[in-house]
């Protein structure tokens, strides 16, 4: 009886442990609403003055397992709250997976005003790992762009 008390304990513990990172996973519907509340900030701040708080790691843009990014059109990063060595940098020919990442989301930008993107990305514990060695896992990035301007916001979700 008691090894199956035992058993019974580590397998509530594990459904427990397991509820609880999928609660620290982001959704959709955050995404999108996140991605909006960015662009009004925008909107309502000016570019120059919600760029900071946007970039901000410790801020309302980044939560659970996401953050909200923002580009602009020629592929430069004008924030990325968990890699600042990105912010200024021109990304359009970044290639993931075989494929023109950067390049497609602008395209959605421009064409469709928003949408989704869907790729395969290194989670950021592979990051640390060498390039080669990195597992790909499926991500799926909103893009909304900021009317009137070459620019665009995006948030993503691991699948």
């Amino acid at each position: 009886m008691k090894k199956f008390a035992a058993i019974m304990l580590v397998v509530f513990m594990g459904i427990l442990l397991a509820s609880s990172a999928l609660a620290e996973s982001a959704t959709r519907d955050e995404c999108v609403t996140k991605c909006k509340e960015a662009v009004q900030l925008i909107i309502e701040k000016g570019q120059e003055a919600a760029l900071p708080e946007l970039n901000n790691k410790d801020g309302k843009f980044v939560w659970k397992d996401s953050y909200v990014f923002v580009l602009d059109f020629s592929g430069k990063h004008l924030t990325h709250p968990l890699r600042p060595e990105l912010v200024g940098k021109n990304v359009i020919d970044t290639k993931v997976d075989g494929k023109f990442l950067v390049k497609e989301m602008i395209e959605v930008a421009k064409i469709k005003g928003e949408g989704w993107v869907e790729y395969m990305y290194p989670k950021p514990a592979e990051l640390k790992k060498p390039e080669k060695e990195r597992i790909l896992s499926k991500k799926v990035t909103y893009i909304y762009r900021v009317p009137d301007k070459d620019i665009f916001v995006g948030a993503g979700v691991w699948e």
